[in-house]
């Protein structure tokens, strides 16, 4: 038997892994112990769960390995800096001492906070490092169901690599091109986020949503002014647009001035329909990009199977053109992409290729469905809503579904709260907020008395996989909610002459199908693909109210507020339930009311969370 633990720590989205003899058992991000959105800090609470629900101790995983290497992240910084002094000292000296203080001495600092969470421990001859973009590769490839694949990994920055393309056959796994900083797509589109106002690293898939309300009107801008593709898909960033090698920031003067406007400042400026025609090219340039290197690396490499992983791969829209045009036979995204899932790559690197073991033999992808976080027993459960003050009523599992389906088709907004947590920035009917597709409020609502955010923003629907194809123009399992499609051209609403000429926010309104709360103005939606094997609960919630009103759809978004991180506890979600408009909360087998709750106990919630 042989334990792995992989750790993704100390930059954004720190998370935790466990191998146990190559089967993934559990993968949890540290934000949902911690409450603090994105946190980079040590994952020591995730550690201490993967060991608790797995019965171990510390000293009995033979492995601990880490995401990244320090060292080649610092060489190139330094080199960085060297090559472009003396611009952006003020960066350098804010980042030397973070540096010498923490990062660079990583290795004594992880068996501190491991010997923190287990004073025994013997580190000797057990932790390991991988490189950043080999943990994304591998955490695309030996998840997946493919024996053998080209795997593309697309982010920010890992040590030097910004993008990569592996091959991948049974258990080895080769990186064989690579792009290097500061060329870097993920870096780009990040910019972008940056010039329309919205908060980098978390901000990407607000630009995503606002892109279909634009015109790509300063798309030829982009391609001919900012990077230079060659014929294969590979690429440079023109830097002299960029401030991220050497500042505090994203862009410079010369990129407001390219597109003559200043930096979106703040959430509270309003967006106009220049940062929608914004969003909209850059979502353009990267979709045609993306789609040429795709069509490069299925001519060169005569592989059907494609993996995708990095921050990039969590662009929707992107990949749902990718399958679209059906470059490739067939695709997998990795469902935690970022930085989370390279605690995953990170473990399955050292199994096959620290100990050369054989992969799992399967047909299907060994995510489990991302359900790998914490669950509660309905005893757990009750004692924390009645330590907390909740009212609430026992009912059986049959009635728990009936019950909420019956509320849901009311168009009421339901907490759903049901075995184990997801990994990944996704929730899947774990962790979910969920309302009725048919109704022309709910966006609204979910949006401004739930969730807290911009009224712009898309909601996804989650379909029973069996019914996708009679809804969607496609037929093909997305569990993770990781593609695009459009609604099918029969169901579509013809707009009239009027709606047509209609621009920006003011599309919002447009009805354009008989499930509006999941039809983008673009007449598209993130879909996710419900399968009994893996959600068992949730399918037969979304099959009974197929039952009671013949749509197999449900609305489904993330059980948090704008700027918190999904909710992980009992307690987590009974504070969301109080401090918004939800009406019911549906946890376990317990069935609670919001008009039933004791109004003292309401929170005020929408100032809780910094904005995201």
């Amino acid at each position: 038997m042989k334990n792995i633990i992989g750790i993704s720590a100390f930059y954004h989205d720190s998370a935790a892994a466990l191998l146990k003899n190559g089967e993934l058992i559990s993968a949890t991000q540290e934000e949902r112990f911690t409450r603090i959105k994105h946190d980079a800090s040590f994952p020591s609470n995730s550690i201490k769960f993967i060991l608790e629900n797995s019965k171990l101790d510390l000293n009995e995983i033979d492995k601990i390995v880490f995401y990244d290497k320090p060292f080649i992240k610092f060489e190139r910084l330094l080199e960085t800096y060297i090559a472009n002094a003396p611009i952006g000292f003020k960066s350098f000296k804010k980042a030397m001492p973070i540096w010498i203080k923490e990062k660079l001495f990583l290795k004594k600092n992880i068996i501190r906070e491991l010997k923190n969470i287990s004073p025994e421990f013997n580190p000797i001859d057990k932790l390991l490092f991988a490189e950043h973009h080999f943990s994304h590769a591998a955490s695309a490839f030996y998840p997946s169901p493919f024996q053998e694949a080209v795997i593309l990994t697309l982010d920010g920055v890992g040590e030097w690599a910004t993008s990569t393309i592996s091959i991948g056959k049974k258990n080895s796994l080769k990186i064989i091109k690579e792009i290097n900083f500061p060329h870097s797509l993920g870096l780009l589109y990040s910019a972008f986020t940056y010039y329309v106002g919205f908060k980098v690293n978390s901000g990407e898939y607000k630009l995503m949503g606002l892109a279909p309300y634009g015109i790509p009107k300063y798309k030829k801008i982009i391609l001919d002014n900012l990077i230079d593709i060659k014929n294969d898909g590979s690429f440079r960033l023109n830097q002299y647009y960029f401030n991220y090698s050497t500042g505090l920031t994203m862009i410079n003067k010369n990129f407001e001035n390219l597109f003559g406007q200043e930096i979106r400042k703040s959430e509270v400026e309003k967006i106009t329909n220049f940062h929608m025609d914004i969003a909209a090219s850059i979502q353009l340039a990267l979709e045609e990009i993306i789609i040429k290197i795709t069509k490069n690396i299925r001519e060169e490499y005569q592989i059907p199977n494609l993996c995708l992983a990095g921050g990039v791969a969590l662009n929707c829209v992107v990949n749902g053109k990718l399958i679209k045009n059906k470059t490739f036979k067939n695709i997998w995204i990795q469902p935690a992409s970022g930085d989370a899932g390279g605690a995953i790559g990170s473990a399955y690197a050292a199994w096959h290729h620290e100990f050369n073991m054989p992969r799992l033999n399967s047909i299907e992808d060994t995510m489990k469905g991302s359900f790998l976080g914490p669950e509660f027993s309905d005893e757990e459960i009750y004692r924390e809503l009645k330590q907390l003050g909740a009212v609430f009523e026992k009912k059986t599992e049959q009635e728990i579904i009936s019950l909420t389906a019956k509320a849901i088709s009311n168009e009421n907004a339901v907490g759903w709260f049901q075995g184990k947590m997801e990994f990944g920035p996704r929730a899947l009917g774990g962790r979910s907020i969920l309302g009725d597709p048919r109704s022309t409020k709910m966006q609204k609502i979910l949006n401004l008395k739930v969730k807290f955010r911009e009224s712009f923003r898309p909601f996804a629907p989650s379909i029973l996989r069996e019914n996708l194809a009679d809804w969607f123009d496609v037929d093909i399992d997305s569990p993770y909610m990781l593609i695009v499609a459009n609604i099918k051209r029969e169901l579509q609403k013809k707009m009239s002459d009027k709606e047509k000429n209609l621009f920006g926010i003011d599309k919002l309104n447009i009805i354009r199908s008989n499930i509006p709360s999941v039809t983008h103005v673009d007449y598209s939606a993130r879909i996710q693909t419900v399968h009994h094997k893996t959600n068992l609960k949730y399918y037969n919630l979304i099959k009974y109210f197929y039952d009671l009103t013949g749509f197999p759809i449900l609305i489904n978004t993330s059980f948090n507020v704008r700027g918190e991180p999904i909710v992980c506890s009992p307690k987590d979600a009974f504070n969301c339930f109080m401090g918004t408009d939800l009406d019911i909360l549906s946890i376990g087998n317990y069935y609670l009311k919001k008009n039933n709750q004791n109004k003292k106990l309401i929170l005020d919630y929408k100032n809780k969370y910094d904005l995201d």
